[in-house]
């Protein structure tokens, strides 16, 4: 962070200095909301969740070198008293953000692949100068603020991550960091409860580009119809990402090796190059040309772009995590999250991976899919068949029944698919069947916690690198 004073950022959330906080002292260090994380010069940010109070860490928070809390009320100590602490987050977010005018800006969205190409384009990027980027999905009105004041003046790229739950989500998040570059991967079915349907994901994922300067930058998926629309809703310039014809940063000759990763021709008006992607899905082609494009709009050339891309790998932990135990199983760790669209995805990459050996999917519920989602599950469980995946563990409730009836109907012998109730009940039935060379995908929604599927089947074993996972 930028060195601020406690008048300046208290000036800048409108806040009042309380509990006998020096208006000179500095704030030097991150400003964090998990006080085990205070370091001497930090700004301890006091947010009042679902489990616990910020305010009762406050006193703990300076005793371990905090120069002040951001603070709803007094709490004894040296405090920036406002009267909401994630609006006051952001407010100051965006004054340190205005102090770096040598910093590019790069806003990230879609329904799905955010995180994976926010990633992508963090190593990318880093080539060409200083790039902070947020770990995991940290990508709301806590996360985003936090992230931003990690950069300082020589910072030369901040890319931020954009989600959103509802309408004006991310003109908020955007309001907060103007980004330069604004891109836009997909608009699917991810919280289609909440939204109600395609076209007003597509107006609160198009907040992005409505929000960009006109000297600014969209990068939109010329292959997704509702995001080429959006090039009408924006005064900046637009460049198009994707496999077709007209895409101004394209891919071709896309192929994949025994693994599942691609391969394919990056196409640009600059030139083409050669890239072999180290992560594991087809679907990372399209996340690859839109970071593509990000960093040929920041100066970098094809050649670098290439070369950078093909060095890439997964920053954030359960997202085709690929380990092969010592037995020669393969654990697919795709267990952070899943909608529908990423859940095919998964499963095309699983089917991609089998080079003839067997193949197990252990997927669970998709959540906020309001009334598609019998429908949504259904379909999975079809598709796996499909896919011709060996086999097909449902593990849950409800919606885990719907893939596994589907799964059934879809197959011709009845042994397609198998419902469990828990992850315990996946643990036992693959640790009883699993064979060397298996592969076994574990993918659900975040409140689900399929990863112990996959923490348990590498357990005690050693993976391909000696490392003992204990």
């Amino acid at each position: 962070m930028i060195p601020t004073t406690l008048a300046d950022a208290a000036a800048a959330v409108g806040g009042r200095l309380a509990g006998g906080a020096d208006p000179d002292a500095r704030i030097t260090a991150e400003v964090v909301v998990d006080s085990r994380k205070v370091t001497p010069g930090a700004l301890f940010t006091a947010v009042v969740g679902e489990h616990a109070d910020g305010h009762d860490f406050a006193a703990g928070a300076v005793r371990d070198g905090a120069v002040a809390v951001l603070a709803t009320r007094e709490t004894g100590v040296p405090s920036i008293v406002v009267d909401d602490v994630v609006d006051a987050l952001g407010k100051l977010a965006r004054a340190v953000t205005d102090r770096l005018p040598e910093t590019t800006v790069v806003g990230i969205t879609g329904s799905s692949g955010k995180t994976s190409t926010k990633d992508l384009v963090a190593q990318v990027l880093a080539r060409a100068g200083t790039t902070i980027a947020p770990p995991g999905s940290f990508n709301n009105e806590i996360g985003l603020p936090l992230t931003a004041l990690s950069a300082d003046l020589t910072t030369r790229h901040l890319v931020l991550e954009m989600g959103a739950r509802g309408i004006g989500h991310i003109a908020y998040l955007c309001g907060v960091v103007p980004p330069r570059i604004g891109v836009v991967l997909n608009v699917g079915t991810a919280h289609l409860g909440e939204f109600g349907d395609q076209a007003a994901i597509a107006k609160a994922k198009g907040e992005m580009v409505e929000s960009l300067p006109e000297d600014g930058v969209a990068v939109l998926n010329a292959d997704d119809p509702l995001v080429r629309a959006m090039a009408e809703r924006t005064r900046a310039r637009v460049v198009f990402f994707g496999e077709g014809a007209t895409a101004d940063i394209r891919a071709e000759d896309v192929q994949l090796d025994a693994a599942g990763r691609a391969s394919f021709t990056l196409r640009t008006p600059d030139g083409d190059a050669p890239v072999i992607l180290r992560l594991y899905g087809e679907h990372h082609v399209s996340n690859a040309l839109a970071c593509a494009a990000v960093a040929r709009e920041v100066g970098m050339d094809v050649v670098q772009i290439a070369a950078a891309l093909g060095e890439a790998g997964t920053l954030s932990r359960w997202r085709m995590e690929v380990t092969e135990r010592a037995d020669g199983v393969t654990v697919v760790n795709d267990a952070y999250n899943a909608n529908p669209d990423s859940m095919r995805a998964a499963l095309k990459a699983l089917a991609a991976m089998a080079g003839g050996r067997r193949t197990w999917a252990v997927l669970g519920e998709m959540r906020e899919l309001g009334d598609a989602s019998l429908a949504e599950h259904d379909t999975i469980g079809r598709l796996a068949v499909r896919l011709n995946i060996g086999r097909l563990v449902a593990v849950g409730g409800r919606e885990a029944r719907w893939m596994d009836i589907a799964a059934k109907n879809e197959g011709s012998w009845g042994e397609e698919s198998v419902l469990v109730p828990d992850t315990q009940a996946a643990v036992d039935l693959l640790r009883s069947e699993l064979r060397p060379g298996d592969i076994v995908l574990v993918k659900a929604s975040r409140g689900a916690a399929l990863e112990r599927v996959a923490q348990a089947l590498l357990e005690d074993d050693a993976v391909a690198d000696g490392e003992v996972r204990q």
